[in-house]
């Protein structure tokens, strides 16, 4: 992990999988100009010795084209330029007393190295870590950085899942960031893309049997995990799973999509994946959470695994969306698309008292059928599931990247915070949203291929023209898109949004200090709707009161007796206490603590 490209005093061998060519030759150099036969082995592997020259490689198959090395770690001319050999033990590392971070004291931070900073690197998300240890989480979650094409874009068309993008600041440029990250006592999970390739600079296709027609998902072919040479295939996203967690030192994997991981074998990839991490978290003394996103609202996810396969996948946790829509709907009062099941004034206390899953076995008008599983909280517990008021997806994927905090009242977004933060669910924030940052998170790329930028772009317009936004759906190649998603750090002392953020790092101290939001469990906790825009929280001895709206949207304040021994822990907006009652006014909340 060196700032530049590793060379060797003597031989190195190098290794290509690709059992289908008649040739493979080694080109060395930048320039590819030095040519080295390789030899092919029975197992469809194939293998040359010879010195390295200056680090530079790439394979050509039966005379064709040379392409990148597909565990490839660093690409630092771009997706389509030669492959750079990294020394993963060269980076001084300084985070030998590191002990992690265990799931259940997990606050989550998502961000993207791209648009956190002006500087668009790794070393720009070191400069505010100290920002992050005094708001009080405790993992980072950094959204994919596998080499992707272009100079920016959110990393989801990754094509080098084994290559540290080389505008971030490569491999070293993130060594130094989970180093720094580990020092300030934060937690690192990296946001990875198994279940698909970008369509510019995938070459794994060209090399071997990487994908299948045999299943498909929304971006074309599945991986191969269960076909004709699947055996190869699971071990490079095993292999890239230990790569990340042992050589990179992170803390855990947010897996992407994995309803796409069409796999019929008896033992899925994903408990493969998951016992892999729990091997090297025990090894280790570290522990290593792998966390999935799936849209099969299925607790089996993420119940542990047992002899025989008797139990679930064993995986960590996994995002909770519905949790997200029925806050969203509640704060907002939008009710289209797949909001509109979580309009039914049962879907907030369900699904914050419990179950993550509002579609549990019921019916789901968006997809048109009986969707999901019944959660039981007394062997899946709460924290297994990852809960959100703002995620990439939820704001960058609105036709202007809205955030949740530009179409509503400062005091109700604070209102959304206290009832997300006191919840039984592993808390995430999205970046910025802890002091209402006024810059949109829209969907921005770099394509140099004039074709796909435009289908690109049409493909924006398309999506939403149906809903009235198509003309105003910015340009996804304009640099102004991606300048104008960079968040704008000046605005954290600002009247409204130093408030805000006070509110926040208040709010995660309580979850982190008070014993009834630490050991009160999912299905322990009272939620009720009341008049109007009112919502009552129980959990323990806690009360979280908020009025969510007021005027147009009714049911402006709510008043009663103090509960007895009842004492303010945290407020913000129009909340007063008059001898031995409290007011609640429109858009504002209390938490409330030692209530009898």
């Amino acid at each position: 992990m060196t700032e530049g490209t590793r060379t060797s005093p003597g031989p190195l061998t190098f290794r290509l999988w690709a059992p289908d060519a008649r040739t493979v030759e080694l080109r060395l150099g930048a320039d590819g100009a030095t040519t080295v036969p390789m030899v092919r082995g029975d197992d469809g592997w194939w293998e040359v010795t010879t010195d390295p020259g200056d680090g530079r490689y790439a394979y050509s198959l039966d005379g064709g084209s040379p392409v990148p090395d597909p565990r490839s770690r660093w690409q630092p001319d771009g997706v389509h330029a030669p492959s750079a050999l990294v020394d993963p033990a060269a980076f001084p590392w300084t985070d030998a007393g590191w002990r992690g971070v265990p799931l259940e004291d997990a606050v989550v931070y998502e961000l993207h190295v791209g648009t956190f900073t002006p500087e668009r690197t790794f070393d720009g998300v070191v400069a505010h870590l100290d920002h992050l240890v005094d708001l009080g989480v405790t993992v980072v979650e950094l959204m994919p950085v596998a080499a992707f094409p272009g100079r920016h874009g959110w990393g989801y068309d990754g094509v080098a899942p084994y290559a540290v993008h080389a505008p971030y600041g490569g491999p070293a440029g993130l060594a130094r960031l989970v180093d720094a990250a580990h020092a300030h006592g934060l937690a690192v999970w990296l946001d990875v893309v198994h279940n698909h390739l970008g369509p510019s600079g995938n070459y794994l296709g060209q090399v071997a049997p990487y994908f299948t027609d045999r299943h498909h998902t929304p971006w074309g072919a599945a991986v191969n995990l269960d076909g004709p040479g699947s055996d190869e295939v699971r071990a490079y996203l095993l292999d890239n799973v230990r790569l990340w967690l042992e050589d990179y030192h992170l803390d855990g994997l947010r897996l992407d999509a994995v309803h796409a991981l069409h796999d019929e074998r008896a033992t899925h990839l994903l408990e493969e994946m998951a016992a892999l991490a729990d091997e090297i978290g025990e090894r280790t003394g570290i522990p290593r959470t792998l966390v999935a996103e799936s849209d099969r609202n299925d607790p089996a996810t993420v119940t542990p695994r047992a002899p025989g396969g008797a139990g679930g996948l064993g995986l960590h946790g996994q995002w909770a969306d519905d949790v997200h829509h029925a806050l969203h709907v509640a704060l907002t009062g939008e009710a289209q698309g797949y909001y509109a099941d979580f309009a039914d004034p049962q879907a907030l206390p369900k699904v914050l008292g419990t179950t993550p899953f509002f579609h549990d076995g019921t019916y789901s008008t968006f997809r048109g059928r009986v969707h999901g599983r019944a959660v039981d909280p007394s062997t899946t517990p709460g924290r297994r599931f990852v809960a959100s008021l703002q995620t990439h997806d939820q704001v960058g994927n609105r036709a202007t990247g809205d955030r949740l905090g530009h179409g509503i009242p400062l005091g109700r977004a604070a209102a959304g915070a206290a009832l997300l933060l006191t919840s039984p669910y592993t808390p995430m924030l999205f970046m910025g949203e802890e002091w209402g940052a006024s810059t949109p998170w829209q969907y921005f790329t770099d394509h140099q291929e004039e074709w796909l930028a435009e289908a690109v772009r049409q493909g924006r317009q398309a999506e939403f023209a149906e809903h009235g936004w198509g003309a105003a759906v910015p340009d996804p190649q304009d640099e102004g898109t991606v300048t104008a998603s960079t968040l704008r750090w000046e605005e954290v002392a600002r009247e409204g949004h130093r408030e805000l953020l006070a509110f926040y790092r208040q709010l995660i101290h309580l979850r982190r200090t008070v014993p009834a939001l630490r050991s009160v469990g999912l299905g322990e906790v009272e939620v009720c709707r009341g008049p109007g825009a009112a919502v009552t929280v129980r959990r323990g001895d806690v009360r979280v009161v908020a009025v969510l709206g007021g005027g147009s949207r009714g049911g402006g304040r709510v008043e009663g007796e103090l509960p007895e021994g009842a004492e303010v822990l945290a407020r913000f907006g129009a909340v007063q206490l008059d001898g031995g009652r409290i007011v609640v006014g429109p858009d504002s909340v209390v938490v409330l603590g030692g209530c009898a």
